[in-house]
């Protein structure tokens, strides 16, 4: 263990402590000179009313709502009467999925951390669910923690899986999630044993059998070749073989993969399944559909573009207020008897039969949420067609 060094720089890893970000240390500057300005004018404490929602001018762009478990544990205890879509909510522009009504300086310094826990996990669980769209019933797999700082590996799991992925990578999100992680086995285990075959064999020997037995085959070989020899080797235990083939070799890859899958049926390994991985997006899952079993997406998940929210004042000490190009006024989210949406102002009577959609956040989380039954909510919707890629 090394002895953590101590004082001034002391940490080594450029990422925010819980404490700080609670402390709102990680605002934007212009926040905290806001409040020392506000506080010399005594109006620290003046009611304010701001509503979260994503603007475009396409209104039917979609996004899955992610990042609210943490928004609940920053405003704990705070002044502020918070209200949210429930988590995994498939989305609109312009409907506000969060309102926070309260005095401005109970919540103000929290803009930037707000935005950040919400704007990347949506994008991330969005990611995932258009991929999850485009696979079907193939199962998807989160590879992407190691294309982003190891401090948010969590973060994108739970929202890789609430999002639609099957499983994840990393055992850091089973232990503290108790969301299901994988594993297949990566070149550098190829490589120190010197052979396809001898990894697929070290792999059976020591792993426990209810591990899934996915074999990478193009370290060294030529798919084809590499296939038959991880099948080969292991042919009562292997349960698929991953295609991470480079770019600058894949010519055309669902072409190889035909070639692939031509080669272990005749061999006598129809149930040996084809796992793709490498660079694999929307519209490669598309492309590889005919074929491809399942997939590891890493950057096209974890590295999806985020949702771009903004939080705006609407309604300044019961007067209504807000910016040029936003809809000004308090606003409500319904949800109709036929299950559309609907934003209404604040005071415009709701139709018979309409449901509020926001509800407080802290009865949202009053207890832990079940992660699979908030990821069962983003499958059912997406199911349900109204969800185009």
């Amino acid at each position: 263990m090394r002895e953590e060094s101590k004082g001034i720089g002391s940490r080594r890893f450029n990422s925010a402590t819980d404490a700080e970000i609670l402390n709102a240390d990680v605002a934007d500057s212009y926040f905290h000179r806001t409040m020392e300005i506000l506080r010399a004018r005594g109006l620290e404490d003046t009611p304010v009313h701001a509503e979260l929602a994503y603007k475009t001018s396409d209104p039917d762009e979609w996004f899955v709502v992610a990042g609210l478990d943490e928004v609940a544990y920053l405003l704990d205890g705070v002044d502020v009467d918070a209200r949210a879509v429930p988590e995994g909510t498939i989305c609109r522009p312009q409907e506000p999925i969060l309102t926070l009504s309260g005095p401005y300086g109970a919540f103000g310094e929290h803009e930037t951390a707000i935005l950040g826990l919400l704007c990347q996990a949506s994008g991330v669980a969005t990611g995932a669910a258009r991929c999850r769209l485009a696979a079907g019933e193939r199962p998807v797999i989160s590879f992407g923690a190691r294309r982003m700082h190891p401090a948010v590996t969590p973060m994108i799991e739970r929202a890789a899986y609430l999002g639609g992925c099957d499983l994840v990578a990393v055992d850091l999100a089973v232990e503290r999630l108790g969301i299901p992680a994988t594993g297949t086995t990566p070149h550098a285990l190829v490589l120190i044993l010197g052979s396809t075959a001898e990894a697929a064999n070290a792999f059976d020997e020591v792993m426990e059998p209810e591990v899934q037995r996915t074999i990478i085959i193009d370290t060294f070989d030529d798919e084809k070749f590499g296939a038959l020899l991880a099948a080969g080797a292991i042919p009562d235990s292997i349960s698929a073989i991953r295609m991470d083939t480079p770019g600058n070799r894949r010519g055309d890859f669902l072409d190889l993969m035909r070639e692939v899958r031509w080669e272990l049926d005749r061999n006598g390994f129809e149930h040996v399944k084809i796992f793709a991985s490498g660079g694999i997006d929307v519209e490669y899952i598309l492309h590889l559909n005919p074929i491809c079993d399942a997939y590891g997406v890493g950057g096209a998940i974890a590295d999806a573009p985020m949702i771009d929210y903004s939080l705006d004042i609407v309604e300044v000490d019961g007067e209504d207020r807000s910016k040029r190009g936003k809809r000004g006024g308090r606003k409500r989210l319904l949800e109709l008897d036929g299950g559309e949406r609907k934003i209404l102002p604040q005071t415009t009577p709701a139709p018979e039969g309409a449901t509020d959609v926001l509800s407080p956040l802290k009865d949202l989380y009053s207890s832990p949420p079940d992660i699979g039954a908030v990821r069962q909510r983003v499958l059912d919707q997406l199911r349900t067609g109204d969800f185009e890629l």
